[in-house]
């Protein structure tokens, strides 16, 4: 039993899915259809850079979601490998996206606006270079969770994503991070400052929610053909209200990426096939769980790797 997954921000790279785009007509006139509803070349921005420009939130969720998705349409036309079998589909934060559209709840044009608005809300909803997200590596949930409640008073950080084991992502403006730093230094945990431009995933993107509220309550969606595993609750869902609603609390919710996975490996799944540029949720898998199968295609020659 599989499961289909779609990455999130911080897997793009300048020139991800170039080799399909240069090979597949229908990859190239996805593209094409990406820069009109856009009203900007897109394309260029995936295909040749800059790598500011790509990493701006407002380009990368949907440069993300197109790449995903062309890898997507390449499987299904060029191989035998029926991804409509997929027990479950899931992505992180934006992935979530992805895998709605790869399970025919979103259309490609639907999916892609509403990404772009996401993008642009999420990147306005603090001031740029007040806000931040900071990796933690080798605590885990609890003691991370307890540090935030005891200092509750001195700074106000918040846990965006449960990535894995030992791989949780806080957000807050750039001087409680500063703060937490400090206290995570003197006990020896390990922190990364991440190079993004906000602080997703937590209260201080309440202007984003207000943003794309509406936006996503009237979008057409319909029910996914696939179930899909909501990033909020760690869990499955496949009713179309229910799902527009966990949408819209994802803006403000920590991503339970490590309850997702563990759902789903209790409920049978015993691979995962990562669709997307990078490898990035392959790992966070096998720090979670290394006894099940993990396979990423980015490219045609992927495909021939799984059985």
């Amino acid at each position: 039993m599989f499961s289909v997954i779609f990455p999130g921000q911080g897997s793009q790279f300048v020139g991800m899915t170039k080799d399909l785009y240069n090979n597949y007509t229908y990859i190239k006139d996805l593209f094409k259809l990406a820069d009109e509803i856009l009203g900007y070349s897109i394309t260029k921005i995936i295909l040749e850079g800059s790598k500011e420009e790509l990493d701006l939130t407002q380009n990368t969720q949907p440069a993300i979601f197109i790449s995903s998705f062309s890898i997507f349409e390449m499987i299904k036309r060029e191989s035998k490998l029926k991804l409509s079998d997929a027990k479950y589909l899931a992505g992180h934060s934006l992935g979530e996206y992805s895998a709605l559209a790869a399970a025919g709840s979103l259309d490609f044009e639907i999916a892609l606006k509403l990404l772009n608005e996401r993008g642009k809300a999420m990147q306005t909803s603090v001031p740029k270079g007040t806000g931040g997200m900071l990796a933690v590596l080798g605590a885990d949930i609890e003691e991370i969770s307890g540090l935030l409640y005891e200092n509750k008073n001195k700074y106000k950080c918040y846990i965006a994503n449960d990535n894995s084991n030992g791989q949780i992502v806080l957000s807050g403006l750039n001087s409680d991070i500063e703060k937490i730093i400090n206290d995570l230094k003197s006990k020896n945990i390990k922190n990364i400052k991440l190079p993004v431009s906000a602080p997703f995933h937590c209260e201080l993107m309440s202007k984003a929610t207000f943003h794309m509220k509406d936006k996503i309550l009237n979008a057409k969606f319909k029910k996914p053909k696939n179930i899909i595993i909501s990033n909020v609750t760690g869990s499955e869902t496949q009713e179309v209200d229910e799902i527009k609603k966990l949408l819209i609390q994802q803006i403000e919710s920590p991503v339970r990426w490590r309850e997702s996975v563990v759902y789903m490996i209790k409920n049978g799944v015993t691979n995962f096939i990562e669709i997307g540029p990078g490898k990035v949720l392959s790992g966070l898998i096998k720090r979670i769980d290394k006894t099940v199968k993990i396979n990423t295609i980015n490219k045609f020659e992927d495909i021939s790797e799984i059985a």
